[in-house]
């Protein structure tokens, strides 16, 4: 690394900002054909059919001048707001995409909400090998990656295939009911949450469960953002206080997600957008959750959804869906398969978690490699 030489960011690269390329409608429709991006994770924001004010001096890097994020872009774009500065290399000293992949190894703290790229991140200084190497470099991490792409992708495949072999499970579990009622004739009452207990969320209190709580693959709630209230004694809506065996059903936005309270749980509340069915028999509460999130179930349930662009379900609507009727040998033996056969799957599930953590790191291990002479 001998002939490296340093140079500020901001020697590199020239800034400029994005007000003649912001879109001035958020309307956007997959059919039209200029992206709108943010520097952000998300990165294309949609699409717009706005013809002028478009960038195309190619190729660039996007920078999010609040937390230093950025994104190499190398295709027509307009962009969301100002909060970013469009930087463009000096050719005459590096590449466009080997300063872009050297700023994803910059450690910055961008906690304070301010903007950086003027008074600070332009100042930091690294070293830029002649571009001849610069060229090897960027063909080297290029190829590296491209393995590690094909490697993520195919663990990706694998979750997608587990999804799949979720659903059969449920499918022969339930394959041969034939006895079948509605909820309202085995269930004690179908409820909803309350509105408007935003105004006592708080740190410490009572469990408040939202639709993030529920997934699509299981019953079992998420316990990773638990949000809490603090209730005042006379608070109206504590007929939903939750107990073991209560089944959960999203009412609205990811229709059909189902939960199971499959414990005695601390003091806890549903929102308004999650139904309760409180089953006259607590003990098939777990039989009843597996077969609503089964494709059967799901046909059932989601069979009256209303609504144009904002779909919905009704509580008569859950009411109304059928589910089997069997009696409680049979439910404890089909729960017991389905979790038997499901273990294996979520045991895969979280190795394949596992290694996809690890190929991001190993993705940061190979820039860092790279800038420090070390990659071969």
């Amino acid at each position: 690394m001998d002939n490296w030489v340093e140079y500020s960011l901001g020697q590199l690269l020239s800034y400029e900002q994005p007000t003649a390329y912001i879109v001035e409608s958020t309307d956007y429709n997959d059919d039209h054909k200029t992206p709108v991006l943010t520097a952000g994770k998300s990165f294309i924001l949609g699409y717009t059919n706005e013809e002028h004010g478009v960038y195309d001096a190619l190729p660039v890097i996007i920078f999010d001048d609040f937390t230093t994020a950025s994104q190499y872009v190398n295709f027509k774009f307009k962009v969301k707001s100002s909060a970013m500065k469009i930087l463009t290399a000096n050719t005459d000293l590096v590449l466009p995409k080997f300063i872009f992949y050297r700023m994803q190894i910059i450690d910055f703290d961008a906690s304070t909400h301010k903007r950086y790229w003027i008074q600070h991140y332009s100042k930091i200084k690294v070293k830029i090998p002649p571009l001849p190497e610069q060229e090897r470099i960027v063909a080297r991490i290029e190829e590296l990656f491209s393995q590690l792409d094909a490697g993520i992708n195919d663990l990706k495949a694998a979750k997608e295939r587990l999804k799949v072999y979720r659903q059969a499970v449920l499918k022969e579990a339930f394959s041969e009911i034939s006895k079948k009622a509605p909820i309202r004739e085995i269930s004690e009452f179908v409820t909803s949450g309350s509105r408007g207990w935003a105004k006592y969320y708080a740190a410490e209190g009572t469990r408040f469960i939202r639709i993030t709580d529920l997934t699509r693959d299981k019953i079992q709630l998420k316990n990773d953002n638990i949000q809490r209230v603090k209730l005042p004694d006379v608070a109206e809506g504590k007929r939903s206080r939750l107990k073991q065996g209560d089944v959960l059903v999203s009412i609205t936005a990811d229709l059909g997600s189902i939960g199971l309270i499959d414990a005695e749980i601390e003091e806890a509340y549903i929102n308004q957008h999650i139904a309760m069915i409180r089953f006259e028999n607590a003990l098939q509460g777990e039989f009843m959750a597996w077969y609503l999130k089964s494709d059967f179930g799901q046909k059932d349930l989601l069979k009256n959804k209303r609504g144009g662009g904002k779909l919905g379900l009704g509580l008569d609507d859950i009411r109304d869906t059928p589910v089997p009727i069997v009696d409680d040998r049979k439910a404890s033996a089909t729960v017991m398969q389905i979790n038997q056969q499901l273990s294996v799957c979520d045991h895969i599930e979280q190795t394949v978690d596992i290694a996809l953590q690890q190929a991001e790191s190993l993705r940061q291990s190979i820039l860092k490699k790279a800038f420090e002479g070390r990659l071969i």
